[in-house]
């Protein structure tokens, strides 16, 4: 079976044709998801469902089976289009085929372990992969790691229930310009925590919209995104930048890279 893995990552890389990034820090490469992978997470979520039991932490050895990215299915294709995925007939700048989706393990606010999905730039799931396999080891909290079409494509909307996610295609707010969260390129980490903030003629727009009491960074609260945070450095390592480090606004939930 090892060897009929490596044998279909090694295929399923010559295909996509990925240059992920390689960061020095020790930790296990994630792989890319395969068949025996999939019926190994599904076996595992339905011992832990009839046992009535949360998710729990995982020997190493059985990671890869839970932290892994494939190209999109039928399956998925059908939970975006119409949603995250533009339904029209119309040629867009993404294709499906640019597409891939990731499942990752993360810690929640309890500390319990929870199953995470997201969609992302294929040129850049091996990274998301090795990122979030990071945080998980260092049992960082996201509260949850949904597809924002559970939120009907709402930003806002996913943004104020604090759900991390990637892929949207959509436009930049007040702009005719597509976000890097239409190309995969972008992904927003704890939203609510770590809101987007922009002041002008003497207004400051929050987003989302309870997010306020989280605009002042130079207050302490948990969950709050800074450079000292492990996220930013994690995240920074694998080449990404942040939107908190901006000029004319700030995104402190945001990261993307597009180089």
């Amino acid at each position: 079976m090892q060897t009929e893995r490596a044998a279909d990552e090694v295929q399923n890389r010559k295909e996509w044709d990925m240059q992920p990034s390689n960061p020095t820090a020790e930790t296990q490469e994630p792989t890319v998801k395969k068949e025996d992978s999939m019926d190994a997470a599904e076996d595992y979520r339905a011992q832990q469902e009839e046992n009535e039991t949360e998710l729990v932490p995982l020997e190493n050895e059985n990671m890869a089976e839970f932290f892994y990215y494939t190209e999109l299915t039928d399956e998925i294709k059908e939970r975006i289009t119409g949603k995250s995925y533009p339904d029209t007939e119309e040629p867009l700048e993404i294709t499906y085929e640019d597409l891939a989706y990731v499942h990752v393990l993360h810690y929640d606010f309890e500390g319990q372990v929870q199953e995470g999905e997201l969609i992302c730039s294929r040129a850049i799931a091996q990274d998301l992969t090795g990122i979030f396999r990071r945080l998980y080891d260092n049992q960082y909290p996201i509260e949850k790691i949904r597809l924002i079409d559970e939120y009907d494509a709402d930003d806002e909307a996913s943004m104020a229930d604090n759900n991390t996610s990637c892929f949207n295609y959509r436009k930049v707010p007040g702009s005719t310009k597509l976000s890097n969260h239409a190309y995969g390129l972008a992904i927003d980490i704890n939203p609510l925590y770590n809101p987007y903030v922009r002041t002008g003629n003497g207004e400051t727009l929050i987003s989302p919209d309870n997010a306020a009491a989280y605009a002042d960074r130079s207050a302490s609260f948990p969950y709050k995104i800074d450079k000292q945070d492990l996220c930013w450095q994690v995240f920074t390592e694998y080449g990404f930048t942040w939107g908190g480090s901006w000029n004319s606004s700030k995104d402190y939930q945001h990261f993307e890279k597009t180089d």
